[in-house]
């Protein structure tokens, strides 16, 4: 049998926007084309509008360090997660007319103090794609690791953000300690685990 077709078209009565927040949240009510060609019965959902985001894990190819950031999360604390301060990637909102390598550039800085000299697109995916459009550039960023060690982030955004360099086998050994709770910094880690020698390879022939 052949598989289904893909389908293509989403048909919006009506949209609206519910809460304009901290988050935004809008209300659609939509049907969609079905894989046997007809048309599915009128859905209600609401989506987090995001947008979309840039994240990179920097990464020294000389000192075979990784830079992770710890800070407050309100969502691990309403869930009731052990820890709410969270050991994550640097990761921001991109503004309008700013490019996603240009937002890992800013944010590296602005939280680590660190100076991104090149980068590599690891993945874009969307975070949660059943509520929130987030849409996800991740990136590997090569940074000079050895004066990392600070309290980080803007006064004006409420940031606390700590920043440390970790050896990367002891970076890619917390993948095995539950300690990496969030989907970004788990695929930075996973990818960079396959990736780490090609990439330092490759980084240090443009020295």
């Amino acid at each position: 049998m052949a598989p289904p077709r893909t389908p293509a078209r989403v048909r919006v009565s009506n949209s609206n926007r519910v809460f304009d927040g901290y988050l935004k949240v809008d209300r659609y009510e939509l049907s969609h084309e079905l894989y046997c060609g007809n048309w599915s019965q009128t859905l209600v959902r609401e989506v987090m509008d995001r947008g979309e985001v840039a994240a990179v894990l920097p990464f020294d190819p000389v000192c075979q360090e990784v830079v992770l950031i710890e800070q407050f999360r309100v969502g691990a604390w309403a869930a009731n997660w052990q820890e709410p301060w969270l050991l994550e990637c640097v990761a921001g909102v991109m503004h309008e007319g700013e490019s996603a390598g240009e937002v890992a550039i800013r944010e590296a800085r602005e939280e680590t103090g660190c100076e991104v000299t090149d980068l590599e697109l690891v993945y874009r995916y969307f975070s949660s794609s059943g509520a929130c459009s987030e849409l996800v550039d991740l990136f590997c960023g090569r940074v000079d690791a050895s004066t990392v060690d600070g309290i980080h982030g803007l006064a004006d955004e409420g940031e606390d953000i700590y920043a440390r360099a970790w050896p990367l086998a002891d970076a890619l050994a917390l993948l095995d300690t539950g300690r990496i709770c969030n989907s970004v910094t788990l695929i930075a880690l996973q990818w960079l685990a396959l990736n780490h020698q090609r990439l330092t390879s490759e980084w240090l022939r443009r020295s």
